[in-house]
C-alpha cells in the first residue's frame, strides 16, 4: 500500500504571534517563525552564487544571504506540491515545496 503524499490540511497566518501555522495530513502540525521562513527563502535571489553543494542530498544546498525583516502578508498555494509567501517588503518568488516546508519544521 501506498504512502499519502505529504500535504497540509490548511495554512494559517497566525499575526500576535508571527507564526505560519501548518496541519499536515499525518497529524502533525508545524509552527513556523516568519522571520526563520524568511531566512530560508529557496528562491534564486536569495541564495549566494558563491554556495557549494552539501555532503548530504537531503540538505539545503545553498547557502542563503541574510534576509531583511519582513512580515508575512499572505500565502498563496502553488499547484499541488507548494506554497509562495507574500512579503511586506513586496519579495514574493520564493517557492516552498511541502517536503521542504516540513522539513524546517522545528523538532
Amino acid at each position: 500500500m501506498q504512502q499519502a503524499a505529504l500535504r497540509p490540511t490548511a495554512i494559517r497566518i497566525d499575526k500576535p504571534r508571527q507564526l505560519l501555522v501548518i496541519p499536515w495530513n499525518d497529524g502533525v502540525t508545524s509552527e513556523y517563525r516568519w522571520q526563520a521562513l524568511r531566512e530560508a527563502c529557496p528562491c534564486a535571489g536569495c541564495r549566494t552564487p558563491d554556495a557549494a553543494p552539501a555532503p548530504d542530498p537531503l540538505q539545503l544546498v545553498f547557502k542563503l544571504k541574510p534576509a531583511k525583516v519582513a512580515k508575512l502578508e499572505g500565502a498563496e498555494v502553488v499547484g499541488n506540491y507548494a506554497v509562495r509567501l507574500l512579503w511586506t517588503d513586496g519579495h514574493k518568488t520564493g517557492i516552498y515545496p511541502w517536503e521542504y516546508l516540513r522539513g524546517l519544521a522545528p523538532a
